[in-house]
């Protein structure tokens, strides 16, 4: 069963489907940071520890994309010592969604986050966020393994 939700995903991204540019124009219009009932990519948030339970929050993010910009020097130089265009990040935009969505749920921790969708403009990820004082949480064998409990 997760097999074909997996594949049906890449069919969605392959054939660049009107499903999916509805839904992404549909977050476009949402917050950056917007908490969602259940996960878009069921067999992605299982692997990363997702569950139907209380105490688990899926939560979807929108990082911007683009390369990055430094400000032109005001003193003469070459141009190909401007040093203006070509910097790379040294952090994935996966790493900054995650870390803008714990910045925002302090009391949850990760247990990971997985790709979604991307646009001219915007890249979407989901964060699977677990309570680690959640009794049920608590409670689970599992989650005390991969949480500070």
């Amino acid at each position: 069963m997760r097999g074909y939700m997996a594949l049906t995903w890449n069919n969605l991204w392959k054939l660049n489907s009107e499903e999916l540019k509805s839904k992404a124009i549909r977050w476009r219009s949402e917050q950056a940071i917007h908490r969602i009932e259940r996960p878009s990519r069921l067999d992605k948030a299982r692997r990363l520890g997702y569950k139907a339970k209380q105490g688990i929050i899926m939560v979807r993010a929108r990082v911007g994309r683009g390369g990055m910009r430094k400000q032109r020097p005001v003193a003469g130089r070459r141009p190909k010592h401007l040093g203006v265009v070509h910097i790379k990040q040294g952090v994935s935009m996966r790493r900054v969604a995650e870390r803008r969505v714990l910045k925002r749920f302090p009391n949850m921790e990760s247990l990971g986050s997985y790709y979604l969708h991307k646009d001219g403009n915007y890249l979407w990820y989901e964060v699977v966020l677990a309570d680690p004082n959640h009794p049920s949480i608590a409670a689970d064998r599992e989650f005390r393994k991969r949480l500070r409990v």
